[in-house]
Formats: structure tokens, C-alpha cells, sequence
């Protein structure tokens, strides 16, 4: 009888893609996937550390586990693994360590396991290799788009971040590596793919110069060219990326979404500086009017941290000023958390949990403003979607997509239209708040067919 495993993720997009990677090396070793409940053999925990209480889940999520299941293998895999291992080393709820750069070795460890019936850890100095960790999946949770991880590690070393050091120095994935990978989901149905990493904006930086030199935008124009494909979008990138080569070479490219999620963290330079930013307000302004020479209407998306420690209340409304100019889609607002082991923490004029909050309330109000405004822009326009699920609404049912802008589109379920068609529609009005409603139009290829 085939063992069962019961997997879970916590943090990222990176994380989500290793966690069905490793998924589906234990199916072609013969174990069977089960739900997150009791009864599950083995249960494989990948852990994120990005914050304090990342941390706290993390150990939660493994106890839990204990507890549903005395008599299981207990694995803590990922990003909590790596940098707190010697505190799971002492967790009487984990048997098994896997660090960053170990996963692609789940079944011998857990083979390993088996024979031993010994409490292990693979965990490597993640900082010393150069080692590309190859994973790969050729089907994803979600039916339409695929998560393609193409990139690992972090040089930037902002204050408040510890990924580089759970994640070690960047490390890309070959373009041969990569290419592959996505035609086997094109063959498999998918028309999106996301390219996604650590640091995206690094990948091929570390390539050596006597190779052929690759950057992100020669790995965009080989995705491009593979049959099946009809959507790239890009993950979270860097301002310094941003240039007239760089934005001329995709915007050439019919299949990019103009969809760009452009980290900026804060409004003002005294806090960029503090965060070791690399750039100002005004460099990162003049790369979103950049993008915006290149495409009429692109969906600009960011981040904003407030409460930095000394960030003072002009600081803020340095900050928030700026936000507010930019005209932003959506911005993901954070309330700093101090995280061990990085500078920030170390940092004297740590603000209050009820400042931070209030701040954090103030961007909020300003995100739904300016998110009502995009979407209401696009009452009226033709938009192209990607069919990805059915929901009801109103008490009927309607199918959910996404524009190539990533706005929420619903279209009323009729004949001639499915899951992952492609169609344009026109944008008669809200379906509900932040989904616009469609109607396929005459050259629909639902229409047409």
C-alpha cells in the first residue's frame, strides 16, 4: 500500500511552484496525495521566514501536524528550515529537515527515513553554493496559469530582509532548463505562464561571461517564441530593470501582459535610504513614466511598507504623497515587522503597533480609491480574458477571468464558452466590487467557432 503524504505551503509564489514540484516527484515515487487532515503518513511542511510571525506559523503548522498524527513523518522543508534549523533540531514535532537547495531531494530523504528511523537535516551553508536547485513541474493547482520559477536567491540585502540569507546569493536557471519546462505545460493546455523568483530582476547575472550572456528580457523573447503560449506575465521587479532597451523589447512582444508589479517599499528618500533601497522616489517615478510611454493603459502595482522604524509622520506623508501621484492600480500595503537578524531590527525609533496601523489604514483608503479608478476606466473598452473558473453572482452563474491587466472580468455562463478560452469582451459595468462585467463581443472566438 502506497504511503500517503499530505503537503502545505506557507509564503510565496516561489514557494507554492517548489511545493508542487516536490508534489509531484513524491507521485512518480508511488505516494499517494492526500488533504491536509488526519490520517496522512508523511506531512511536508514548506516553511517562509519573511517575518516573525512566518516563523511562528511555520512551527504551528508542524505541530499541528504532530498532533493530527502521532505516528507520522513530520517534514519542515524551506525557507524556516534553513535559517532557524538548529530551534527545529530541538522540535521533538519535526523528523525531518530539508533546507534550501534540498528539496529536489524529498524521496531519498524520506527513503532515507524509512530505513534509519533517525531524526535527519540537510541543510547546506546556502550562502556558499552557486548551484542552480532544478525542479520542475509539468501540470499546477491552477488550470489556466502556470507559476514558472526561473530564478533563487537575493544580492540586494535591504535592511529589513532576511531572504538572502535564507536564500543565498542569485542563482539562475538555464534558458534550455526553462524553455523545456514551459512547453510541456503548453502541451499540457496551459496558455499563461508567470516568470517568477526571489529577485527576477537578477536572473542571468550570474551566468559567466564565457557563456552566452542571457538576461531577462532574451529569456522573455524564448518563452515568446513557444507554440501554445499566449500570456507572459512577469513577477515582482526591480526599477533598475526598467530601461528604454528593456521596455522597447517587450513592448514589441504581443504576448507580455502589461501588468508590472514594481516594488518601491516607500515614497521617501530618507526611508529608501534606510532601507538600502538603491534608488530614489524620483528614479523610481521616472521608470513608471517609462513604462507608461511604452503602453497606454499598463496595470501599475507595488508595495509599500509603512511604520519603518524613524520613519516620522512628514516621512509618511512624504510617502503617501507619492503613492497618491502615481496612480497606482493596486498597492499591497505592510506594516514594518521586525525580523530578527536583519539591520532593521537593530534599528533605534521603532514605531508603535497602533502608528503603524493608523498609517496602514490611511494607504488602505488611498489602494481602494485608486483601484476603483483604474477599473472604473475600463468600463466601455474591449479587453482580452482568460476564462479560469465559475462563481455565482447575483444568483447566476457567471465564469471568473483575469484581463491581460489582471482585472477581475466576469462573463455570464452561456454555450460556446469554457474554462481557458481566450475572448474578447466589452466592459459594460460592475458585476461586483473590484470584478467588471463583460460581453463577448462579435469577434469573439466563442462567437465564431
Amino acid at each position: 500500500m502506497s504511503k500517503k503524504v499530505a503537503l502545505h505551503n506557507l509564503g510565496c509564489k516561489v514557494n507554492a511552484y517548489e511545493v508542487e514540484a516536490m508534489q509531484q516527484l513524491l507521485e512518480q515515487a508511488g505516494y499517494e496525495i492526500v488533504p491536509f487532515q488526519e490520517g496522512a503518513d508523511v506531512y511536508l511542511i514548506n516553511t517562509c521566514t519573511v517575518t516573525n510571525i512566518a516563523d511562528r506559523k511555520s512551527r504551528q503548522m508542524l505541530h499541528k501536524a504532530k498532533k493530527m498524527n502521532p505516528d507520522a513523518i513530520v517534514v519542515a522543508t524551506g525557507c524556516y528550515a534553513q535559517t532557524d534549523t538548529e530551534k527545529l533540531k530541538e522540535d521533538t514535532s519535526v523528523d525531518l529537515i530539508l533546507g534550501n537547495n534540498q528539496k529536489n531531494q524529498i524521496v531519498q530523504a524520506l527513503e532515507e527515513f524509512e530505513k534509519e528511523h533517525e531524526r535527519a537535516a540537510r541543510v547546506i551553508e546556502i550562502n556558499k553554493t552557486k548551484e542552480y536547485e532544478e525542479l520542475s513541474i509539468d501540470h499546477t493547482a491552477e488550470h489556466v496559469r502556470a507559476y514558472i520559477k526561473v530564478q533563487d536567491g537575493c544580492n540586494q540585502f535591504c535592511t529589513y530582509c532576511i531572504i538572502p540569507y535564507a536564500r543565498g546569493r542569485v542563482r539562475s536557471r538555464k534558458i534550455t532548463e526553462i524553455l523545456e519546462e514551459v512547453r510541456k505545460l503548453a502541451a499540457g493546455g496551459y496558455k499563461e505562464v508567470v516568470l517568477t523568483g526571489i529577485h527576477l530582476s537578477s536572473y542571468g547575472v550570474d551566468f559567466k561571461e564565457e557563456d552566452k550572456k542571457e538576461d531577462l528580457l532574451s529569456l522573455i523573447r524564448a518563452v515568446h517564441e513557444i507554440e501554445g503560449i499566449k500570456r507572459i506575465r512577469l513577477g515582482s521587479l526591480e526599477p533598475r530593470i526598467i530601461t528604454e532597451e528593456f521596455m522597447e523589447g517587450i513592448s514589441a512582444l504581443p504576448k507580455v501582459c502589461p501588468h508590472f508589479h514594481l516594488s518601491l517599499q516607500s515614497g521617501c528618500n530618507k526611508t529608501l535610504r534606510d532601507m538600502n533601497r538603491r534608488y530614489s522616489a524620483e528614479e523610481y517615478a521616472e521608470k513608471c513614466e517609462l513604462i507608461r510611454k511604452y503602453y497606454q493603459t499598463p496595470a501599475l502595482t507595488t508595495d509599500v511598507i509603512v511604520g519603518f522604524p524613524q520613519e516620522t509622520e512628514e516621512d509618511f506623508r512624504e510617502s503617501y504623497e507619492f503613492v497618491r501621484n502615481i496612480h497606482f492600480y493596486e498597492t499591497h500595503i505592510f506594516k514594518y515587522s521586525r525580523r530578527q537578524g536583519t539591520k532593521a531590527a537593530a534599528m533605534a525609533g521603532q514605531l508603535t503597533e497602533a502608528e503603524k496601523a493608523k498609517r496602514s489604514e490611511k494607504m488602505l483608503e488611498l489602494h481602494d480609491l485608486r483601484a476603483q479608478e483604474y477599473e472604473e476606466n475600463m468600463i466601455g473598452r474591449e479587453l482580452e480574458i482568460l476564462i479560469e473558473e465559475e462563481t455565482e453572482i447575483g444568483g447566476k452563474v457567471f465564469y471568473l477571468s483575469h484581463s491581460r491587466e489582471y482585472v477581475k472580468v466576469a462573463v455570464e455562463k452561456q454555450e460556446g464558452i469554457g474554462i481557458n478560452d481566450l475572448l474578447t469582451v466589452k466592459i459594460a459595468d460592475f458585476a461586483r466590487e473590484h470584478i467588471l462585467l463583460g460581453k463577448p463581443t462579435e469577434n469573439s472566438p466563442c462567437i465564431l467557432r
